[in-house]
């Protein structure tokens, strides 16, 4: 096994396993989801608005992973098709506070129902105890390289 960085060939780095694996999955998720009109950022801010109602760009931003002027750009796209509704937070006079709309509620449904028919068919792909193997080890690379985050 190489012992520097700089003898380790691309492609047996795990970086790079780890984001072909990501982009074949967004990827999939986008073909699925194109005929809703959604990509893989807006379906990702539609789901976790049905889960956390009413809470900031910013918020939904740092849950997403993204930065608040990408989510800016996919809030205003959701708004505009009149699939979430922004009103005033009762707390802070310029935050506005999202949420689904009847119509964005319905849209997720259908799409979500394609989505996780993508994840089933790559968690079908494992016999259990590999998928059970494989959540451990994604979990043990997330907490290694979440280690120095903060710092």
């Amino acid at each position: 096994m190489p012992t520097t960085e700089s003898e380790l060939p691309f492609d047996q780095r795990l970086g790079s396993l780890i984001k072909q694996a990501e982009q074949a999955l967004i990827a999939e998720k986008n073909r699925v989801l194109r005929p809703f009109g959604l990509t893989v950022p807006q379906y990702s801010a539609l789901l976790l608005l049905a889960e956390n109602p009413n809470i900031s760009g910013a918020r939904l931003a740092r849950i997403c992973g993204v930065t608040a002027q990408a989510m800016n750009g996919v809030i205003s796209l959701l708004d505009q098709r009149k699939l979430i509704s922004r009103t005033n937070s009762p707390d802070h006079a310029k935050v506005l506070l999202l949420r689904l709309t009847r119509a964005g509620t319905a849209l997720l449904r259908k799409a979500d129902r394609e989505a996780v028919a993508v994840e089933r068919r790559l968690m079908h792909s494992f016999d259990d105890q590999d998928l059970a193997a494989f959540r451990k080890q994604l979990t043990i690379a997330i907490e290694v390289l979440s280690e120095h985050a903060d710092s």
